[in-house]
């Protein structure tokens, strides 16, 4: 009996829970993404993915320009939110971090300061290949922002 292999095809999205799915979606919409669609997802059979029983969830799907990767905002209606781990620091365990790859880091992290984006550290240089450093989003939420230098 031969045992055929699994193979990954691609990464579908990335999702991150939040608060105020209108103010993730101008955060994005400014660093670039676009909104591919809005839903609520609810049922049964959605909290059997999940594992959370019957759940009320908003969604929204956020794509980037090159349209190959997608973010997933979702905001959760029931059941209530029970844990909130936005203030971790950069190395707790399973914490996430979403990196983009910009034209103009100064240019970026301007228009995202007026969406509430701070600078983590400092915009450092990278091997003469990257401009690189990490921002808190909305919500707290970590993103990393990188500009080719060649």
């Amino acid at each position: 009996m031969s045992s055929s292999k699994s193979t990954l095809m691609r990464m579908d999205n990335i999702g991150i829970v939040v608060e105020s799915l209108d103010a993730a979606i101008a955060f994005f919409t400014e660093l670039g993404l676009s909104l591919e669609g809005r839903a609520m997802v609810e049922g049964e059979w959605a909290g059997r993915v999940t594992g959370l029983g019957n759940q009320q969830v908003e969604i929204a799907m956020m794509v980037t320009p090159d349209g190959h990767s997608r973010l997933e905002l979702s905001r959760f209606i029931s059941p209530e939110v029970i844990s909130d781990h936005r203030d971790a620091p950069v190395n707790a365990l399973g914490y996430l971090r979403a990196m983009f790859t910009v034209s103009d880091i100064d240019d970026t992290l301007h228009r995202l300061q007026k969406h509430g984006a701070e600078l983590v550290g400092e915009v450092v240089e990278y091997a003469d290949a990257f401009r690189l450093c990490y921002i808190r989003g909305p919500e707290g939420l970590l993103i990393g922002l990188a500009e080719p230098l060649n």
